[in-house]
C-alpha cells in the first residue's frame, strides 16, 4: 500500500516511511501542489494511493465518493513531521488492516 500525502503535509514523510509504505508520495512532488481536492482524489483513485491528509474537506469528499481511494484522516492538528511520523508507525497495524477492509474507507487518528 502507498501512501499519498496531502499538500499539507511534508514530502519528507515519503522516505520517512519508506520502510512501511513503500512508493508514497506527495501531492508536491507530484506537481499538483495547485491542484484541487477533487483532482488529487482522482489521482489517488487511478493510481492506488491512500490519501493521507488534515484537511475535511477530504472527509466531505468521502463520505460522497465512497472509497477507493481511502482516507486516513489526521485529527492531531499541526504538528512537526517527526510527530506524524510517530503517530503514522504507532498506528500502522492498524492503517494496514483498514487498508484490507473493504467496508471501510476513511480512518481517523488522533
Amino acid at each position: 500500500m502507498k501512501l499519498l500525502f496531502d499538500q499539507n503535509l511534508s514530502f519528507r514523510l515519503c522516505r520517512a516511511l519508506g520502510d512501511v509504505f513503500p512508493n508514497s508520495s506527495q501531492v508536491r512532488r507530484l506537481g499538483m501542489d495547485e491542484a484541487s481536492d477533487v483532482k488529487i482524489w482522482e489521482y489517488a483513485l487511478h493510481h492506488d494511493y491512500l490519501i493521507v491528509t488534515q484537511d475535511a474537506d477530504f472527509y466531505d469528499l468521502s463520505l460522497l465518493h465512497e472509497a477507493p481511494p481511502k482516507l486516513l484522516w489526521l485529527r492531531c492538528g499541526n504538528q512537526p513531521t517527526w510527530v506524524i511520523e510517530g503517530l503514522i508507525r504507532h498506528h500502522q497495524k492498524e492503517v494496514l488492516e483498514f487498508a484490507e477492509d473493504p467496508s471501510l474507507s476513511c480512518l481517523e487518528l488522533y
